[in-house]
């Protein structure tokens, strides 16, 4: 297990697990558990440690007030206070009583809330080839005359196409997919959240009928097994990992599981690490799905009463004894043995899935997989049987329809749906796009490049600094692009229009965490200048456009984020997101869990009690599709398989990465965030800050690989594949052999977009998320780390790589607000 005393985060709070009397509470449904005293209906054992990231020099008594909010980092859901003096940020403080952190921050949040230079204050459009500042009445005329013109063309809803990041409230998500979906009437909606979460929410709607984390963060106090699969929660989700650390220094902890080939914290405390072949999670799947079966190790009854599939499940995985997993995924049989052993004899069994398997080879199908383990042992709806899917923040704009799906987590071939969404709008069902899947984000960009989108509004994004050559298509002189942001990024020098944007702290609105609680982040500060809430902007251009239902009522009705929060409560009503019983109000008390209703006080806290699962026709969200293929089923074939509330075991056969090593290249770089870099201790007012990311990329490297190459520990190294070059700092690790490792620790967008161009783009056929996380490479040593400047090398190597072909717009004016573009971490 891991040293505790070693561990950079300082202070734990161990913990056991919750008496008998709490775990009956915790299984009650909310409207009994009410009627138990407080300290039995709400408590947790977790203990409550509060942390404060103060602006240096900030003492307590200089606070002028605390304004709540959430978490910017992350999809974790945490709730903190923004301290606020002089009219601007000083510092967070996590909240003591919130039912996710427990008065944790995630140490992302330092970061988070610092000013950064690039800061936008007024609108900007392009002159003669280059941005200068204006009005936003010119501005937005722009955009709205380009609209307009667009749509007056034959197919014209088809030429106008939106990319949203996860930036964004869900009121701003909501209201963004009434403007495109009701009022221009475009299939060209989505965002980050389909190269982040699309895989993820995929698998749960494909086993479970809809999107939607069954678990819940609590299920970490009543667990006895844990099981992370492809997930270094140290890194992505510190606030749960510190759980997952304080219940396995307390009194009967729960056993480990780690998945995956990098020597993480997941990997260093597991009491068994899987260190997987990259891309082989499906056969290690497959493998343990056969010794549960096998051995017995799964509930007959609950199998029979509330799935389907079983029978297709076992054909497929009879053929992956453990002897031949081990083979496929070069990890020792008996690991994979004792594993199934843990999971097997698990009474309450709690799964994290993390970016190492939904982004990688089969990514729905791994992740279905890991579905099917906790299908087959019924182990969900109850304190401890809890599933997570985290594939990064995005949850609202899934759920509000910004994204590639309907608002309300709704199915686009289901014409019930559609005329259900009509009807609430208001419009022609006609108008609203569902004669086929939604385009997904790097469909919309081909389009783009080939001429057909003539407008692409990015909002809350930076697309350009991360994905490889898309800064030649936003250059098209026939595509007008409008960024909306709070910076000056590497998107925004490239757009015709770029709007001022508030950012977190500077406007109101919701965010739902990981586990499906919802928190209302208040405004604390004015945005600077002129800058707007997104809300705002998208309300002033349904405005200008005119949008109008059939009655010739303005479409988008709504004035605020309160009134806006509303209408979308009407449009969850009836569906598993239901928001109908959650109000601003309610919320200023702490965070709720949808679905909520208004007969309900506290949402509810696990789905899929009594194994009653969203899958009946009319309910679902989707009619399924080949894991293999991505072809969608049709509503005929779904409901031949007659699930009627029970959910899907879905089979899959291993199939190999196409990025394999050979003589030429014969390691297999993946790439992962590194562990957040913490304070010595939580930080108090007036304490000290926490010590910078550090500078140099980091490339993980087994000792016996690096030994073989002549590799040391701090060598400079060039990682080539067949498109293109990297160079990093060699650390030695205990990475599998044949594996590398890069590090993504902060050192801003070129390396990751240097990492991306290393890779061939494939795909997940049922998400449509492309995987870049594997590469066949090779290594060459390039001199020591004190010898060269490792950030000058990469980025001039990345530089090299991304100035091929590029029609480069002019630089922005000093007027424009210049400066650098802002420092960013990653998003996971």
């Amino acid at each position: 297990m891991l040293d505790r005393i070693a561990d950079p985060r300082g202070r734990r709070t161990p913990f056991g697990p919750p008496d008998a009397v709490e775990r009956l509470a915790a299984a009650l449904p909310s409207h009994m558990r009410d009627a138990l005293p407080p300290v039995i209906r709400l408590g947790s054992p977790w203990p409550v440690r509060v942390d404060v990231f103060p602006e240096d020099g900030v003492a307590e008594p200089d606070v002028e007030r605390w304004v709540p909010a959430v978490s910017a980092a992350g999809s974790n859901g945490d709730a903190l206070d923004l301290a606020v003096r002089g009219g601007r940020v000083a510092g967070v403080r996590g909240r003591a009583g919130d039912r996710v952190n427990h008065g944790r921050l995630d140490p992302r949040e330092w970061h988070a809330w610092q000013p950064r230079a690039g800061r936008l204050t007024r609108p900007l459009v392009r002159e003669a080839g280059r941005l200068v500042e204006t009005t936003w009445d010119v501005a937005m005329d722009r955009i709205v005359a380009r609209s307009r013109e667009l749509l007056a063309r034959p197919g014209g809803w088809g030429r106008l196409a939106f990319h949203t990041g996860t930036r964004l409230f869900l009121e701003e998500h909501y209201t963004l997919a009434v403007i495109g979906k009701a009022g221009i009437g475009t299939p060209h909606m989505d965002g980050d959240t389909r190269w982040g979460a699309a895989a993820a929410a995929a698998a749960l709607a494909a086993s479970f009928g809809t999107d939607g984390q069954p678990g819940s963060y609590t299920d970490v106090d009543h667990c006895d097994a844990l099981a992370l699969w492809g997930h270094d929660c140290a890194a992505t989700h510190p606030v749960l990992w510190e759980r997952m650390l304080d219940r396995r220094l307390g009194s009967r902890p729960p056993a480990m599981i780690a998945v995956g080939p990098g020597e993480t914290a997941a990997a260093r405390e597991a009491d068994v690490h899987l260190a997987v072949r990259p891309g082989t999670n499906v056969a290690l799947l497959n493998g343990l799905l056969h010794e549960l079966i096998a051995g017995g190790w799964y509930d007959a009854a609950y199998v029979a009463a509330h799935t389907v599939g079983f029978e297709r499940l076992w054909r497929v995985v009879e053929a992956y004894p453990a002897k031949r997993a081990a083979e496929i995924c070069a990890v020792p049989v008996g690991q994979i043995e004792q594993a199934a052993e843990i999971l097997g004899a698990a009474e309450r069994l709690m799964s994290t899935v993390g970016p190492a398997f939904l982004g990688s080879n089969q990514a729905t199908a791994a992740a279905c997989q890991v579905n099917n383990v906790h299908l087959l042992r019924g182990m969900l709806g109850r304190p401890g049987a809890g599933l997570f899917q985290l594939g990064g923040p995005g949850s609202d704009a899934l759920e509000a329809g910004s994204a590639g799906d309907l608002p309300g987590l709704r199915n686009w071939a289901d014409t019930g749906h559609v005329r259900e969404l009509a009807d609430l709008w208001n419009v022609d069902p006609a108008v609203i796009p569902h004669w086929g899947p939604a385009t997904h984000a790097t469909q919309i960009l081909r389009y783009a490049e080939e001429g057909s989108v003539g407008l692409l509004w990015i909002t809350a994004s930076d697309p350009a600094a991360t994905v490889p050559g898309l800064d030649r298509i936003l250059a098209r002189e026939d595509l007008f692009v409008v960024v909306q942001d709070p910076y000056l990024t590497e998107t925004a020098r490239l757009a015709d229009v770029v709007l001022p944007a508030a950012t977190w702290g500077e406007k109101a609105g919701t965010v739902t965490g990981a586990d499906r609680t919802v928190h209302l982040c208040e405004k604390a500060v004015e945005p600077p200048g002129e800058a707007r809430a997104d809300l705002d902007i998208l309300l002033d251009y349904a405005r200008r456009m005119d949008l109008r239902d059939r009655a010739g009522r303005p479409l988008v009705h709504w004035t605020d984020a309160e009134s806006a929060f509303e209408a979308w409560k009407a449009c969850s009503r009836g569906r598993p997101c239901d928001h109908t019983g959650i109000t601003y109000e309610r919320l200023r008390t702490g965070g709720v869990q949808w679905p909520c209703m208004p007969s309900s006080s506290h949402g509810v806290e696990r789905l899929y009690a009594g194994g009653r699962f969203a899958t009946r026709p009319g309910h679902c969200q989707t009619f399924g599709a080949d894991l293999a293929t991505g072809a969608e089923y049709g509503e005929e074939r779904y409901h031949a398989e007659n699930p009627g509330g029970r959910a899907f075991l879905h089979a899959a056969d291993f199939e190999p990465s196409p990025e394999v090593a050979d003589d030429e290249h014969p390691l297999v770089l993946t790439t992962r965030p590194a562990p957040c870099r913490f304070p010595a201790r939580p930080a108090r007012l007036g304490g000290a800050a926490p010590e910078p990311f550090p500078a140099e990329p980091r490339l993980e490297i087994h000792p016996g690989d690096a030994a073989a190459l002549g590799l040391e520990d701090g060598d400079l190294v060039r990682v080539e594949s067949p498109l293109g070059v990297l160079e990093a700092v060699a650390r030695l690790s205990g990475v599998r052999p044949g594996a590398v490792v890069l590090l993504l620790d902060g050192q801003g967008e070129a390396v990751t977009r240097a990492a991306a161009e290393l890779t061939l783009t494939a795909w997940d056929p049922v998400s449509r998320r492309p995987l870049r996380t594997v590469a066949a490479v090779r290594l060459v040593k390039a001199g020591r780390c004190e010898d060269a400047a490792v950030g000058e090398g990469l980025y001039s190597a990345a530089a090299t790589r991304l100035d091929r072909g590029v029609t480069a717009r002019p630089e922005v004016t000093a007027a424009a607000g210049g400066g650098e573009a802002p420092e960013r971490y990653e998003e996971v």
